[in-house]
């Protein structure tokens, strides 16, 4: 496998002035068949209700209630699989869509009976697949405890002993493939930090080749011009001599404008990446032995607040591996929020700071934001930035 040479860009790299809706995922259409697929396990409870011995009431609720069920599984599931590149969904949001899965099939259960647990193995998926490990293995577990305890407490069902292994097969089937979603969205998010970092890449060189070129030349043109006009002053005064010298002025000033012009756009190309100092930060701290808590995107950064915030970045990381002693080193990024912060020694005067910290305080009130320095709830160094 080829790589590109460094600080050249790969084919295909989109510089990071575009959009940023042109990399973001859209749904799909048709997104939602991949899920309503293995609504198959629903038709034993659908059939139980409609066969039921129950009242028409109760098998309309019942029968509703699955229907609702299963309209809003494909929902969350089309949602869980559009959101896969910006991380799991809310906790809070997957708890409340497992509680009315589960209120759905408490309502099922009069008309469909121990069929109507069923259902259990689309809750257990769901949180297996939405949930962090610790808490997605209690639900299973909760589960498992459902159909073997229930069947013995009703009057009337019948053991699901044969569903139980399926019930542990599909959650165990559904950890297997979140665990290959989120890889592959690592992988995407990975893919698109090295493209932003070999376009900086690629603008320092490019900065670097024109400071050095055109810069140097320019230099050399001014000079020469400053030198040729000393030596028209001492020629004789005449219309030539004065409109040699005017010329000869004219040239070293546009000369000099056009290396300020230079220098000013070699300038521009240096701005700082929030991505590549998200980079330089995980190895700064790798290097220094301090275990790193990062985020893994700047996906939910305006592009507005990058550039500020990848000073502050730069400015908190440079000082834990400096200055603070510390083993760990957390980064928080929100739309509005850049925060540094780590376990080591901490401030010994919150209000004091280095040069680093009076030049981020400035960039800060150029930008209409906060710098807020104090102790961190770990005992450490604390920097904050709030656009």
């Amino acid at each position: 496998m080829t790589t590109p040479p460094e600080g050249t860009a790969p084919a295909g790299a989109v510089p990071s002035g575009v959009p940023a809706d042109v990399s973001t995922p859209r749904p799909g259409r048709f997104r939602w068949v991949f899920t309503a697929v293995w609504l198959y396990f629903l038709f034993p409870p659908l059939e139980a209700a409609w066969r039921s011995d129950e009242g028409l009431a109760w098998r309309v609720v019942g029968i509703a209630s699955l229907l609702v069920f299963a309209a809003g599984f494909v929902w969350f599931f089309a949602r869980v699989r559009y959101r896969r590149g910006f991380g799991r969904p809310p906790a809070v949001q997957v708890w409340a869509v497992l509680g009315t899965g589960l209120g759905l099939l408490a309502l099922a259960t009069p008309a469909a009976g121990e069929q109507a647990m069923t259902g259990l193995i689309y809750v257990g998926v769901a949180a297996v697949m939405t949930l962090r490990a610790p808490a997605a293995a209690a639900v299973v577990a909760g589960l498992v405890v459902l159909v073997v305890v229930l069947p013995t407490l009703v009057p009337g069902w019948e053991p699901l002993g044969d569903f139980l292994p399926s019930l542990l097969l599909g959650c165990f089937a559904a950890f297997g493939i979140s665990q290959v979603i989120e890889r592959n969205a690592q992988l995407a998010q990975a893919r698109e930090q090295l493209v932003d970092l070999a376009v900086t890449q690629e603008r320092e060189r490019m900065g670097r080749d024109v400071h050095d070129i055109l810069g140097h030349s320019l230099t050399v043109i001014t000079v020469k011009t400053e030198l040729a006009g000393r030596m028209l002053e001492t020629l004789p005064p005449g219309p030539a001599a004065d409109r040699a010298r005017s010329e000869v002025a004219d040239v070293e000033r546009l000369a000099r404008e056009a290396l300020a012009d230079v220098r000013a756009t070699v300038s521009g190309t240096r701005q700082v990446s929030l991505t590549g100092e998200l980079a330089a930060a995980r190895a700064a701290l790798a290097a220094a032995g301090i275990r790193a808590d990062l985020p893994s995107g700047v996906d939910v950064v305006p592009a507005r607040h990058r550039e500020l915030f990848a000073w502050a970045l730069r400015e908190g990381v440079t000082n834990v591996v400096r200055h603070s002693g510390a083993s760990w080193c957390g980064v928080q990024l929100s739309a509005d929020c850049v925060e540094v912060r780590d376990d080591g020694r901490g401030p010994v005067d919150c209000q004091g700071g280095g040069n680093g910290l009076a030049g981020l305080q400035a960039r800060a009130a150029t930008s209409n934001a906060r710098l807020e320095i104090e102790r961190a709830p770990e005992g450490g160094f604390l920097l904050r930035v709030v656009a």
